[in-house]
């Protein structure tokens, strides 16, 4: 079965990978692992934004683009598609007033593209007739009218892979209304699915912090 996976790069990282010690993930491996033999996999969509250094994570930016790297060096199927952050200044409400004040003036960090990107793309690849099904790995209930037209009127095939423990991360509702299946990423698949230390003709390697 033609299979092509839409990878949520920041719902993964948030919900499956932040604590955990299986950041150096190799991505086909993985969806080799959770999925039956009957999928092909043929095309893996990886969908994120460049991060930038943080004062309590200066490595960050740094940590992402070797991570990047080596997931394109290592997986020939994968194509990384970015979009962008977005940060402005925003009045919001206090949960608890100080001093007397209900407002304060936030600087708001927003992924913008990633959400929209994915919709697009795997509507226009079932469209195309090019996978039989799509693996969507993410718990973001806005894909949920994209996963409707992929199955309901283009009649695919649509898995869905939530990331994170279900206990205190449940599926979508939206999401699992319009998939065929509803799938989990355990730890156990997490640690059988880990890129080499060392990528295979390159300089690049593991971080020693992962």
């Amino acid at each position: 079965m033609r299979t092509y996976v839409y990878v949520d790069g920041f719902n993964l990282y948030y919900g499956a990978l932040k604590d955990s010690p299986h950041k150096w993930l190799d991505l086909k491996a993985l969806f080799g692992n959770v999925l039956q033999a009957k999928n092909v996999i043929e095309k893996i969509k990886y969908y994120t934004a460049r991060v930038s250094a943080r004062p309590d994570d200066p490595q960050a930016s740094t940590l992402q683009d070797i991570y990047i790297r080596a997931l394109e060096m290592h997986i020939p199927e994968l194509s990384v598609i970015e979009g962008r952050f977005l940060q402005k200044q925003v009045q919001m409400r206090l949960a608890t007033p100080i001093a007397g004040k209900h407002y304060a003036n936030v600087l708001k960090t927003e992924e913008k593209g990633s959400d929209v990107n994915l919709a697009v793309h795997m509507v226009n690849d079932a469209w195309q007739n090019r996978y039989d099904c799509a693996v969507l790995c993410s718990n973001d209930g806005d894909l949920s009218e994209a996963v409707r037209i992929v199955r309901r009127e283009l009649h695919k095939t649509v898995l869905l892979v939530v990331p994170g423990n279900p206990d205190n991360r449940p599926p979508s509702v939206e999401l699992k209304r319009w998939a065929s299946y509803t799938l989990r990423i355990s730890d156990a698949h997490l640690a059988a699915s880990q890129l080499p230390d060392s990528i295979a003709g390159t300089t690049l390697h593991k971080p020693p912090s992962w």
